[in-house]
């Protein structure tokens, strides 16, 4: 029907909405698709300005970027690069992993913290060699099923070193697209995650042979510039189309939980030293802090040390004075440890000996698996005590 026909407030409202529909043609154009536009961007800072000298850059080899990515997991780069290339001197390849001692990988780990990620990845590649023949897993299940590995760490490892197609959500990818797309919830809500890994996937180059470039990429701009305070939005690829930065609120994004201060605990380990100068290391629970880690007996702080060896090991010493505090900071809580030497007869070392207890000497080379306040209590310990 004819506009002409039709009442005059009719009329006008379709000629209205045709001005409007002619405007937004002719000012904005056809809708962009974010994908190429995105990638596209990203990927040109990366070939002028990205990372392409990492040591675990190796094409076609799953086992040196898993180890490195396990390793990056809440650790930053500078930090890593000298542990993983200890590491895969060390165990080149899964079955070395596989067949090496628990305690020869913690030593090797020493000093990265977070001691589950070794021990999951020794346990990882036990499965991969009696389940998988030694050869890392090409699916994406198969390699979320590995002990310490998720959905982002699985798609990292798969593009990046066999070109498949998966995005990744690690923390400086979240940054990027919290901030891109003003993603405003707080991280540790579900339906955050979630939306962040439909951007993630909407943002990812449909071509296999991108993802690798673009993942990297991507943790590369959230390390470098779109880092968690100061952005380098000035130089940023994606500034022109970022709502966070056209908001001028960049570092509002993304909102994280009230941070609260880490709360003290306190806990007195037992320096037990034998007639011959030994102390006395015993295996800690593979759940917990230091886990499967060598350390010090421990106990209660406020229970008499000399009570508590008569009363846990069954045994009798004498304390001595104790050593300086110290104090060891986790993510959640820092650690106040006060080291109490307590003098025991051979009688009684040798009672306790065995049973995931072992006596050493302080300055002893060759002790692996230790955790960091023991190593340094050690070391302090073979320098002198009396």
């Amino acid at each position: 029907m004819s506009s002409l026909y039709l009442p005059e407030s009719f009329a006008r409202l379709r000629l209205d909405s045709m001005a409007l529909k002619n405007l937004s043609t002719r000012h904005l154009g056809k809708a962009p698709d974010i994908t190429r536009t995105f990638g596209r961007s990203v990927l040109r800072w990366y070939r002028m300005h990205g990372r392409h000298d990492l040591p675990w850059q190796v094409k076609s080899d799953p086992y040196r970027v898993w180890v490195s990515e396990i390793m990056l997991q809440q650790t930053q780069v500078a930090t890593v690069i000298p542990f993983y290339e200890r590491f895969v001197r060390r165990f080149p390849d899964v079955g070395s992993l596989a067949r090496a001692k628990i305690d020869t990988v913690l030593g090797y780990w020493t000093g990265l913290g977070y001691y589950a990620r070794a021990r999951n990845l020794h346990c990882a590649a036990q499965i991969i060699l009696h389940e998988h023949g030694g050869v890392f897993p090409d699916q994406l299940e198969s390699v979320m099923a590995l002990p310490g590995i998720g959905r982002s760490t699985a798609g990292a490892i798969l593009s990046l070193s066999r070109d498949q197609r998966h995005p990744i959500l690690d923390g400086n990818v979240r940054r990027v697209l919290a901030r891109y797309f003003a993603v405003s919830g707080d991280l540790s809500r579900r339906e955050v995650e979630v939306e962040l890994w439909q951007h993630a996937e909407a943002v990812l180059p449909k071509s296999a042979a991108l993802a690798a470039p673009f993942n990297q990429a991507m943790m590369d701009l959230g390390a470098l510039l779109c880092k968690r305070t100061r952005p380098q939005c000035v130089v940023c690829p994606l500034a022109h189309g970022c709502r966070a930065h056209a908001l001028d609120t960049p570092e509002a994004f993304p909102r994280r939980g009230q941070k609260r201060a880490r709360p003290t605990r306190e806990v007195t380990v037992l320096i037990l030293i034998d007639p011959q100068g030994r102390v006395l290391l015993e295996r800690r629970p593979a759940i917990g802090i230091w886990g499967g880690l060598w350390s010090f007996p421990e106990c209660p702080t406020g229970q008499a040390p000399t009570l508590w060896c008569q009363q846990t090991l069954k045994i009798r010493g004498i304390k001595s004075p104790g050593l300086p505090v110290i104090h060891h900071g986790f993510t959640h809580f820092v650690l106040k440890i006060h080291p109490q030497p307590v003098r025991v007869t051979a009688a009684a070392g040798a009672k306790i000996e065995g049973r995931g207890r072992v006596w050493v000497y302080p300055g002893a080379p060759g002790r692996r698996g230790l955790a960091a306040p023991v190593k340094k209590l050690l070391e302090q310990l073979d320098k002198g005590y009396e």
